[in-house]
């Protein structure tokens, strides 16, 4: 799921979803950097968020719920969900907090 945020944040990123309770995770092997909250003291399942510069200053955010970590050393496909109503519920807290 994508949120859209269309002005800047008043606080600096990481800071931002840690309020939000988001922990910063940085892929070894893609340098990519992705946020995750876990929905118990288990590391999954958990929201993971993907962020996106869009045009004119956006920020995407592409939320969705990993079930289980990938089946196979060294695939990134994993058991994950991106639209339903826990999903959606997250979202709006996200915006709640965020805005």
């Amino acid at each position: 799921m994508k949120i859209i945020f269309n002005k800047a944040l008043k606080e600096n990123l990481r800071n931002v979803l840690r309020q939000c309770g988001y922990a910063e995770i940085r892929d070894r092997m893609s340098g990519k950097t992705s946020y995750a909250r876990r929905l118990s003291s288990y590391f999954y399942p958990r929201f993971h968020l993907y962020i996106e510069e869009g045009q004119g200053g956006q920020l995407i955010f592409n939320l969705h719920l990993d079930q289980k970590k990938a089946s196979y050393e060294g695939q990134t496909a994993h058991s994950g969900e991106y639209d339903n109503e826990l999903i959606q519920g997250e979202a709006e807290r996200i915006k709640n907090l965020i805005t």
